[in-house]
């Protein structure tokens, strides 16, 4: 009775909580002074179309690259706990395994290259239009976990994505040096030319770093679900 009791009334101050929430929310009509200057100068300064992709590569620099770092941690920590004797999965060829359907393996046959495609063009478009390396390196790694659910016994190389992942944040802590060095700071894409606003090869260096980005998250979380396999 007395469990009872204290659930109703945390259910009760939360609905409170909730309630002056939305009482008090009031729609902004327009922006901020610091999302403003965000918004008008970051094109200017960045040459980069899409302004969040900017804002993350290059005035939060040392925060993507604290992410990245994370990511990192995850995947070498998962690693340690899940890890299995031999490269290839824990199901053994001698497992009993019900295999997929028909209609279930044609169409990971066709989503496959479509979904790898979109997480390219995500990865590249970053600095034009929503998405960046973290979104598509996301999108490629649900290609992966597809993959893997229709074909358990798929064996991924994981050594040559640990390579592929190591070479990739090198390269992005080398180019963070490059802006630091040539530029304004740590990340700072403009030691490379802007290009013309909204054109493909633009923005500076944002689109390399997105690509770099967007191999490292796509191998580390390829990775990460390659080591739930049981």
């Amino acid at each position: 009775m007395i469990r009872r009791g204290f659930i109703i009334l945390a259910l009760v101050l939360f609905g409170l909580v909730f309630a002056r929430l939305i009482g008090a929310y009031q729609e902004q009509s327009v922006l901020r002074p610091l999302a403003e200057h965000y918004v008008t100068q970051g094109p200017r300064e960045l040459g980069a179309a899409n302004v969040i992709t900017g804002i993350l590569i290059t005035y939060r620099g040392f925060d993507t690259l604290g992410e990245v770092a994370v990511l990192f941690m995850v995947a070498a920590g998962l690693g340690l706990l899940l890890r299995r004797d031999g490269d290839g999965p824990s199901v053994s060829a001698n497992t009993p395994l019900r295999p997929a359907s028909e209609l279930v393996v044609t169409g990971t046959e066709v989503l496959l290259p479509l979904i790898f495609v979109f997480g390219a063009y995500v990865i590249m478009h970053g600095h034009l239009s929503a998405g960046g390396g973290f979104q598509g390196g996301a999108i490629v790694a649900s290609a992966v976990l597809l993959l893997l659910v229709t074909q358990p016994l798929t064996r991924l190389r994981l050594d040559l994505l640990s390579i592929t992942e190591s070479f990739a944040g090198v390269l992005f802590v080398c180019i963070g040096l490059l802006g630091l060095i040539l530029a304004g700071g740590f990340l700072d894409s403009r030691f490379l030319p802007q290009g013309q606003l909204g054109a493909f090869f633009s923005a500076g260096a944002i689109p390399i770093i997105s690509i770099l980005l967007g191999i490292k998250v796509g191998a580390e979380l390829s990775v990460i679900i390659d080591r739930f396999r049981r």
